[in-house]
């Protein structure tokens, strides 16, 4: 929320942990939500509000997955980063509920142009991640020409992944 807000983006963030929901305040708007055991907060006439930049971090919670993607404007970025398989071997999570498998995250943005994509292992602190930067479609006929207006650029994109 800091890397947004510092580049004045009006964010949303939410959390069920308050102690975090209070840090996060100073940087937008902020949701206390048990996404897990709850609805989704973010409806809007029976849909997923919708963003130009969603941004998902260390959180797998299966069942959200749909509504995130949905949740992307047309022409909006995914920025999605969590723990994968072969994490149980360096520390937590571990459970296989809470891991990511193998192209999973890639399946997940199907219909979406991936821009970037990590499955491996990362040091400083060891971990497995997969991670995803990701383009919804546009609107219509992708053969149009339109041109395609992006919330960032893809230099942008990067340093925020």
């Amino acid at each position: 929320m800091a890397w947004f807000a510092a580049r004045d983006y009006q964010v949303t963030g939410i959390e069920r942990d308050f102690q975090a929901l209070n840090q996060a305040r100073q940087f937008g708007q902020v949701l206390h939500a048990d996404i897990e055991n709850a609805p989704w907060p973010l409806m809007a006439n029976g849909a997923p509000q919708t963003f130009e930049v969603v941004v998902v971090t260390n959180y797998l919670w299966r069942p959200l997955l749909p509504l995130i993607v949905q949740s992307v404007t047309p022409c909006g970025l995914l920025l999605y980063e969590t723990f994968a398989q072969g994490n149980e071997t360096v520390g937590k999570p571990s459970r296989p509920d809470f891991l990511l498998r193998t192209g999973e995250l890639l399946s997940v943005c199907g219909g979406m142009t991936v821009v970037a994509f990590e499955d491996g292992f990362l040091s400083a602190p060891d971990r497995f991640v997969q991670r995803v930067a990701a383009i919804a479609p546009t609107p219509g006929d992708p053969m149009t020409g339109a041109p395609r207006r992006y919330p960032l650029s893809l230099e942008s994109a990067v340093q925020a992944f």
